[in-house]
C-alpha cells in the first residue's frame, strides 16, 4: 500500500491556504501536487480540522476491519451451506 505523501496537518494547512485566497493552480505547484487530489481533498475534508480529520481515518480503518471480517465470515457460510447441501 502506497504511504501517504502528506499528513493531516499539512492537509488542512494547504485547505487553509486556498481559503485565504491563493489560487488552486498555484498552490498546486507549490506544494507538488495535482488538482484533482486539491479536489479531493477539498470535498472529503473542507471545514474539518486535524483531529476530527484524525478521528474520520480512524474510523474508516475500523470500517474497512469489519467489512473484511464480514466477507470472511460470509464465505465461511457458504462454504457450510455447500458442503450441508452434498450430504
Amino acid at each position: 500500500m502506497k504511504t501517504p505523501r502528506y499528513n493531516d496537518a499539512q492537509i488542512v494547512a494547504i485547505l487553509k491556504e486556498a481559503n485565504d485566497g491563493i489560487a488552486v493552480p498555484e498552490l498546486c505547484r507549490k506544494h507538488g501536487m495535482s488538482n484533482a487530489t486539491f479536489y479531493k481533498w477539498r470535498a472529503k475534508y473542507g471545514g474539518l480540522d486535524v483531529s476530527t480529520i484524525s478521528k474520520l481515518k480512524s474510523l474508516e480503518e475500523e470500517l474497512r476491519r469489519y467489512k473484511k471480517m464480514y466477507a470472511e465470515a460470509q464465505f465461511d457460510a457458504d462454504i457450510l451451506k455447500e458442503v450441508l447441501a452434498k450430504k
